[in-house]
């Protein structure tokens, strides 16, 4: 069978397609659980785009008030695009109100902003932590064009699908029937977001190099940080 074979200059008169993308993956977990009177957030630090690691210091948690954290990760521009807008807004309604936004305000505003790109979204995983109006722990998770909902327990980002079928397997079955009723205590769900990462960072090249937890009581906010694997 013959082959027709084209020569050098032929090739400008074939068409060609060119991609552009206006974003980045740039990798990340966050994870976030809720109790009767904390939240507890938490991100991995490694920053990275395929099989370069940018960073091994950038935890994707940001403190919006004394009792709200924001865990976002996906393409980082966007991650800090989109919360100094959140912080811009925030500042806006404490000045207006003289009080602080409430975690469900804060949740629903989120939802607004993220709604309003819907055509050119921001590429983005959101998780909200933070205390309710009762001062019980919630945590309102996002979808990027800002359909929300509230929930127990999140996992979010590139590890999201190995670290929610563990919390399934060990918050999930407090609370059906013929399972073990107790409610989860702090120390339970730090131990457990540990353990998860860990496990996360053996299976993931996108998770790794550290935690920073994020725990959300009446008092405030505290920060812990605990190393992961750096390969």
């Amino acid at each position: 069978m013959d082959v027709m074979y084209q020569s050098p200059s032929d090739y400008h008169v074939q068409p060609r397609q060119h991609y552009f993308s206006p974003y980045s993956w740039n990798g990340g977990t966050v994870l976030a659980v809720s109790g009767d009177d904390f939240a507890l957030i938490a991100s991995d630090t490694r920053l990275s785009e395929g099989f370069s690691i940018h960073s091994r210091n950038i935890p994707k948690t940001y403190q919006l008030t004394d009792g709200v954290v924001l865990g976002s990760c996906g393409f980082h521009g966007d991650v800090l695009t989109l919360s100094k807008v959140l912080g811009a807004r925030l500042k806006m309604y404490e000045h207006e109100h003289h009080k602080k936004m409430s975690c469900k305000a804060v949740a629903a505003m989120l939802s607004t902003i993220l709604y309003y790109r819907r055509f050119f979204p921001y590429y983005t995983y959101n998780i909200l932590a933070g205390l309710d109006e009762e001062g019980k722990g919630c945590v309102f998770s996002f979808d990027p064009v800002g359909s929300y909902e509230r929930e127990q327990y999140r996992a979010g980002g590139s590890a999201s699908a190995l670290l929610q079928p563990l919390l399934d397997n060990q918050i999930g079955g407090l609370n059906q029937e013929g399972w073990n009723n107790q409610s989860l205590s702090l120390d339970k769900a730090i131990a457990l977001v540990k353990d998860v990462f860990i496990s996360a960072a053996e299976r993931d090249i996108y998770t790794g190099d550290g935690i920073l937890l994020n725990i959300v009581t009446k008092d405030g906010v505290r920060q812990e940080s605990f190393p992961l694997r750096r390969d």
